[in-house]
């Protein structure tokens, strides 16, 4: 049995980016294990817009009635969730800017995050309609938010996935980049073991 994992890379530091390094090291232990296939998209290289509210009246309108404009912009969000349902394993390597995830990363979700395609709204609350899917979350920061209440962007990457029903979440921490080279070593070594182990699982 395949399992296909869709790796999203979100760094604009490009080759440069810790984050990036962290998703070359999770393709390299990929690209060992048999029975794992790997979709790579550069959200930085292939960088969509904002989200505007043409774009999301496109959503709302009747696949049939849309105009030509409509059913162009519709077509973002829908190439998305068909490459996210596609697929086994979302792979985010994720840097933290400001405490918070890269907006290249948020329109992302923006476009997935989708009331109606990917989860909807119930008496009970949102649920999730993306079944049967995991995740892995792979950061990479300068100091050290892991655990603390500066951590918002652990749990808002956790919030986002598990609205459209992916609640599996593995979380990779590789921390203190920026305390010398020391500490930056060891970090990097630790979460290139800690990915090694969740690839050989998967």
């Amino acid at each position: 049995m395949t399992t296909r994992a869709l790796i999203l890379t979100s760094s604009i530091l490009g080759e440069h980016g810790q984050s990036n390094a962290l998703a070359e090291h999770f393709r390299h232990e990929a690209a060992a294990r048999d029975g794992l296939t790997l979709t790579v998209r550069d959200l930085v290289a292939e960088e969509l817009p904002h989200l505007t509210q043409p774009e999301l009246a496109s959503w709302q309108a009747p696949a049939d009635e849309r105009s030509d404009e409509q059913r162009a912009l519709a077509a973002r969000s829908d190439d998305l969730i068909r490459e996210l349902k596609e697929h086994d394993v979302v792979v985010l390597a994720v840097p933290m800017y400001n405490l918070g995830v890269p907006s290249q990363l948020k329109a992302w979700f923006d476009r997935v995050l989708r009331a109606g395609e990917t989860f909807r709204y119930t008496e009970n609350g949102p649920e999730g309609l993306v079944e049967g899917k995991r995740a892995v979350i792979l950061t990479a920061r300068g100091g050290q938010y892991a655990g603390t209440a500066m951590d918002s962007q652990t749990p808002h990457l956790k919030g986002m996935l598990g609205l459209i029903g992916i609640t599996e979440v593995d979380v990779v921490f590789a921390e203190g980049l920026a305390m010398g080279e020391a500490h930056r070593e060891a970090a990097l070594t630790e979460a290139k073991q800690a990915i090694a182990g969740l690839v050989e699982r998967l």
